[in-house]
């Protein structure tokens, strides 16, 4: 079942509109600056059968409706960044496309999850020529933005991988040590960002 029902193309178009932005204001970034904005940028269409599994999950009626504009994340892009401070910079640039609104974002970086989970959510609402679900010419799209640092992704990534892969015997012990590892590398982060700030001072 093709939960998007013909606006797979459009969301696609979208991805790499999204995609395109990124790398541009990395491009002028780097021409400004000499350093990158980021050091990684992936998108992806979620999958119908992701997106199907999602709405069961919510309970919500398995309908285009429910992927599109109740479900934000049918589109979704990834952005890890080597410093914290990079994230926000991103931020500002988000905050100045003109065909694109901040509808809803989460700063799990200042305020991290109870389990160590650090990074930076955000739900776009993107305007486009395209007709969307509800009619609207021109449409209107969401996208979700997670941005993280290097260290951020990396644990996110480890954790995913043995929390949902693996049957854990104690999880309490494991969950633990997760939030242990989880606050050394934001450490770290914080570590890593004060040192590039002293080496740009000495510039």
């Amino acid at each position: 079942m093709d939960i998007y029902r013909g606006y797979t193309p459009v969301l696609n178009k979208l991805l790499e509109q999204m995609l395109g932005y990124f790398r541009t204001e990395n491009k002028l970034y780097q021409e400004k600056t000499g350093d990158s904005l980021y050091e990684h940028l992936i998108g992806r269409v979620k999958q119908p059968k992701s997106m199907i599994e999602k709405c069961q999950r919510k309970d919500l009626p398995v309908t285009p409706e429910s992927a599109l504009k109740v479900n934000r994340d049918s589109v979704g892009i990834r952005v890890v960044c080597n410093f914290i401070d990079d994230i926000y910079t991103c931020i500002d640039l988000i905050n100045n496309w003109d065909d694109v609104t901040i509808v809803k974002q989460k700063d799990y970086i200042t305020n991290a999850k109870p389990n160590g989970y650090r990074s930076y959510h955000m739900i776009l609402d993107v305007e486009r020529a395209e007709k969307d679900i509800e009619g609207n010419t021109p449409g209107h799209y969401f996208v979700e933005v997670q941005l993280r640092t290097i260290a951020m992704n990396t644990w996110a990534s480890l954790e995913h991988e043995m929390k949902y892969k693996h049957k854990i015997k104690n999880p309490e012990m494991i969950g633990k040590e997760l939030k242990r590892v989880a606050d050394e590398l934001a450490s770290c982060d914080v570590s890593m960002q004060t040192l590039r700030h002293l080496i740009r001072e000495e510039d």
